[in-house]
Parts: structure tokens; C-alpha cells; sequence
């Protein structure tokens, strides 16, 4: 298994499928690295030699932030928003949606399970 930025990548996969497995890398973000390296998309990661490991470390180093420092940032973002009390920060305060979907009746993945009806309450009786 090669070892980039922290992260044990399959050897069984293809070297462009074997990067997104790095957080901050998709498969554009892959598919430049590995022209900058000058390494077919396509080759298993297995096939590659320690200098082309190295090669696609050291593009990935370059090209920006991945990882550790990225998850850093964007938790980072997320915490000014909040400490500003933008809307935006209030929205995830309260663990509800942040870009303006609809939660009156759909957002049941941010807002978690339904909440069952109170549990005190008397039923009617006839």
C-alpha cells in the first residue's frame, strides 16, 4: 500500500480512483495531478515504481492543501462563521441547513430522526 499525505491508498485500484481516497482530492483534482507527473490515469497503483509515488507526492504538496490542513481550515471557516453570528454560522449552530433548502418538511439527514409526539400527554377519551 503506498502512503500519500497520511492516507493508505488500495493498491487494487486504479492510480486516478486510488487519489480521492485523499480528502480535498476528487477525481479532477486527480486526474491534474497525475498529468503534472506525467503518469497514466489508468495503471493500477500497485504497477507504479517509488518514483512515481514520490513524483505524485511531491505534485500534491505543490498544488494545495489536502487532509489535515484543508479539514483544519474548513472547521476552522465554519467556527468564524459562528462566532460572528452570521446567519450562516446560526444555521450550523442549530445543525439545520446552511444554503437555503427548505426544512419545514424535508431535512431529516441534517435535522436527524422525527421527534415522536409528547410523551405526557393524555389521550381523548369518549
Amino acid at each position: 500500500m503506498a502512503r500519500i499525505s497520511g492516507v493508505d491508498l488500495p493498491n487494487n485500484k486504479q492510480v486516478r480512483i486510488a487519489l480521492t481516497y485523499i480528502y480535498g482530492v476528487g477525481d479532477p483534482r486527480a486526474l491534474r495531478i497525475l498529468t503534472k507527473a506525467d503518469i497514466d490515469p489508468f495503471r493500477k497503483l500497485s504497477d507504479l515504481s517509488e518514483d512515481e509515488i514520490n513524483k505524485i507526492r511531491a505534485v500534491i504538496e505543490q498544488e494545495g492543501q489536502v487532509e489535515g490542513d484543508l479539514r483544519k481550515d474548513v472547521s476552522m471557516n465554519i467556527k468564524r462563521l459562528i462566532d460572528i453570528q452570521s446567519y450562516r454560522g446560526l444555521r450550523h449552530r442549530r445543525n439545520l441547513p446552511v444554503r437555503g433548502q427548505r426544512s419545514h418538511t424535508n431535512a431529516r439527514t441534517r435535522k436527524g430522526p422525527r421527534k415522536g409526539t409528547v410523551a405526557g400527554k393524555k389521550k381523548a377519551t369518549k
